[in-house]
């Protein structure tokens, strides 16, 4: 019994040390992205996960898809449809926001 005990107890403790370190801070990080996304709102400025800045120019009735704006070309605006799921960051003041 003191052998299986004496194995067990590394492979709990490096279950455990996996846990704090890994999966848990994920975890947290995931929540808080989710909850920005959530709370998108018309004039946010926002980063997409392939690298385009631009604002929110209004959200779909389902909130899946956002229309932003992400500059100007020949004195027309650029508008581009991306699904929520797409944007990366929250800008504010210039600076990238993570979640929060």
């Amino acid at each position: 019994m003191d052998q299986i005990t004496g194995l067990l107890v590394p492979f709990i403790a490096m279950g455990a040390i996996m846990y704090f370190l890994l999966w848990r801070p994920e975890q947290a990080k995931r929540k808080k992205h989710q909850n920005m996304l959530e709370n998108l709102t018309k004039g946010d400025e926002i980063v997409t996960n392939g690298g385009l800045h631009g604002k929110i120019l209004g959200l779909s009735n389902d909130k899946n898809i956002i229309l932003i704006s992400v500059g100007e070309m020949n004195s027309q605006e650029v508008k581009v449809q991306i699904s929520r799921s797409a944007v990366a960051f929250l800008k504010k003041g210039g600076e990238l926001v993570e979640g929060e």
